[in-house]
């Protein structure tokens, strides 16, 4: 995707040994012009040494190491930061287990050629998941329908953790006052770009449910995140309330 230029892809990473090299080797065959940045939160699995030899043995990974485990969120942000200093122009973002199948990047590299944020889609025609229980399945519909519904956007996976921003989008949103550090960070960047205009788009992919390692969501991990959610969304509606007042008692008497 020339036409893109630079495109870097941040990956968070504690306690992937077992699928970190396999997932970089397929990203790096299916998209040979995509760089990688590794995010290790010091994991005591060594991951973070496993991500060196990679990058040592190939100059397109690149590893950030951090103190310990912070939050996906924190996780991105350093990995944005480092990627927007370094002078890349796309910035995506994958999970580690290879439920993000990088066979299908193409799609959202394609897809941003029009639009400044795009999301690997489950919940659009054309989407799935493969390998969830049905109870998993309802828990994610039925939270980016409560998103939906709570935060006034049309977006079917807010929650999705697929996706590849222009840099001018990250740029525009203003990283530096996100506080959102756990899971509700996917909800909160999509909701920032939408409320500042800019283009977002959603393209199909099939989700596929890790085979090696352990899960890190779990469902007090989606109900405390739903929980916040619901502070953030509620504190969200009580600003765009207080701005619609601000400017109808601003507007001139006899105005229309």
């Amino acid at each position: 995707m020339s036409d893109l230029g630079r495109v870097i892809m941040v990956i968070p990473t504690y306690d992937e040994a077992d699928n970190l090299a396999w997932l970089i080797g397929r990203l790096r065959t299916a998209q040979p012009t995509v760089d990688v940045l590794v995010v290790d939160d010091n994991s005591p699995d060594g991951t973070g040494a496993l991500a060196d030899e990679l990058a040592a043995a190939d100059p397109a990974v690149h590893v950030l190491h951090r103190p310990g485990k912070g939050g996906l969120g924190a996780a991105y942000l350093a990995g944005f930061a480092w990627a927007l200093e370094t002078g890349y122009d796309v910035i995506g973002e994958m999970d580690a287990d290879g439920s993000h199948q990088p066979e299908q990047l193409h799609r959202l590299l394609e897809a941003l050629l029009d639009a400044d944020l795009v999301i690997g889609s489950r919940w659009i025609p054309g989407g799935s998941v493969v390998n969830w229980p049905l109870r998993r399945e309802a828990l994610s519909r039925g939270g980016n329908l409560y998103v939906r519904m709570l935060l006034g956007i049309s977006i079917r996976d807010a929650t999705a953790g697929f996706r590849v921003f222009r840099r001018s989008a990250l740029e525009k949103i203003d990283l530096a006052s996100v506080q959102s550090t756990g899971y509700v960070f996917q909800t909160d960047l999509v909701t920032r770009c939408l409320r500042a205009g800019l283009t977002v788009r959603e393209v199909p992919i099939e989700f596929v449910e890790r085979e090696r390692g352990d899960s890190k969501m779990s469902g007090a991990v989606a109900t405390e995140s739903l929980r916040r959610i619901t502070r953030w969304g509620l504190r969200e509606r009580r600003d765009q309330l207080r701005r619609a007042l601000g400017r109808s008692k601003g507007r001139p008497t006899g105005a229309s």
